[in-house]
């Protein structure tokens, strides 16, 4: 199942948790909702609700599909969140929080250039994502996220620079054979290149592994040249090769930086 036939899906789930009356705004996220679904994508929702949702509230929009609870999450981190299959065995991933919250992580972003991945992913979330309930408050909610603020360009550009004393033992790693520690810090530089990037380019990140890489990096305008490509091939070389070439991305980015000012 993919493309249109998920939306369907996604839109049939949500209206179960539409009849809700504490449910505000329903958001279809993830990769269905950017068109960047494939034969593993399942249906991510987000559900703002005005009132804290019950056990209940949860779980009935999954007895309607006959579904299978994989995971149920408790209150954590402002959140509350589950993952269940349908009959057919779909998989949904449902993330819910207060409309309050997430207004509150808007202004956080927006309003105070707030750096929490965990946040940027919700505004993201709501960039990206398709109404599929409440569409006049979600609408407004993604008004407020078209403003990417100076103060967290700067600051993603400005953390993710800093490589930390780690990129300093490179060559060491490399010489010695210590390989698990050599290609950690390898995906280590390469989320740091990815978190400048997103500053640069003012977006949201996504995922705080920043899954999706090819098609972020499609997205960006401002990146070194073939970044995408060189990316993707980084760790299937020699390590020599591997080392040589994340050390050429990594000044092409300060270059980058430098020429902006």
């Amino acid at each position: 199942m993919r493309g249109a036939d998920l939306v369907k899906k996604a839109e049939a789930q949500a209206a179960f948790y539409a009849e809700n009356p504490k449910v505000e705004v329903i958001f279809l996220a993830g990769s269905v909702a950017r068109g960047w679904d494939d034969a593993f994508s399942d249906i991510e929702l987000h559900i703002l609700w005005k009132a804290p949702p019950t056990e209940e509230d949860r779980i009935g929009p999954v007895s309607e599909v006959g579904g299978s609870i994989l995971s149920f999450e408790p209150y954590e981190d402002e959140e509350w969140s589950e993952a269940y299959t349908d009959e057919s065995g779909l998989k949904f991933e449902i993330s819910s929080f207060l409309t309050e919250t997430v207004e509150r992580y808007i202004t956080d972003a927006v309003e105070d250039g707030e750096f929490d991945y965990d946040k940027q992913c919700i505004l993201s979330s709501i960039q990206d994502g398709k109404i599929l309930y409440g569409k006049a408050q979600g609408q407004r909610m993604k008004t407020r996220t078209d403003a990417y603020p100076d103060v967290l360009a700067a600051k993603m550009i400005s953390e993710n620079l800093e490589l930390t004393n780690r990129w300093s033992n490179r060559q060491a790693l490399k010489a010695r054979g210590d390989w698990l520690m050599f290609y950690d810090l390898v995906t280590f530089v390469q989320k740091k290149l990815m978190g400048v990037l997103f500053g640069m380019n003012r977006m949201y990140v996504q995922h705080p592994s920043f899954k999706w890489m090819v098609w972020n990096i499609d997205r960006m305008e401002e990146k070194p040249d073939r970044f995408g490509e060189r990316m993707s091939t980084l760790i299937s070389k020699d390590p020599a090769d591997t080392l040589a070439d994340l050390e050429a991305l990594v000044e092409e980015v300060r270059a980058l930086v430098s020429k902006r000012g």
